[in-house]
């Protein structure tokens, strides 16, 4: 069964890169026709995909993210990292990383979650 983790510091400075990790067990980051992504969730609001990364490595960002927002993969590791640049207050939420189907782009397999906050 595939499982996702997500890890990374719980508070970040304002203006600080924000840093996460998803580390993927039962499966293979690299298995054809499935891709990587992250999604967030700021409290009291929904959900805000933010980008994701194709089985051919492309990446593909949230307009509103694009700028400072990098999502890549090791294939060592089983992981794919999430890299956001300038953190500021609005970035806190709780973010997700997961799995989808590149058939149909829906989320096949995602881990519990982990809370950031930005804050001084």
């Amino acid at each position: 069964q595939v499982q996702l983790q997500e890890s990374g510091p719980g508070l970040v400075k304002p203006s600080q890169m924000l840093s996460l990790t998803c580390t993927v067990s039962g499966g293979s980051i690299t298995t054809s026709h499935y891709g990587l992504s992250w999604i967030r969730q700021p409290p009291g609001k929904g959900l805000e995909w933010m980008g994701a990364i194709a089985y051919d490595a492309s990446t593909y960002y949230s307009p509103s993210l694009k700028s400072r927002t990098s999502i890549t993969r090791d294939a060592s590791e089983n992981q794919f990292p999430l890299h956001q640049s300038t953190a500021a207050p609005e970035d806190t939420a709780v973010y997700y990383c997961g799995v989808y189907a590149e058939a149909d782009f829906y989320l096949k397999w995602w881990g519990q979650g982990t809370q950031v906050a930005v804050s001084e």
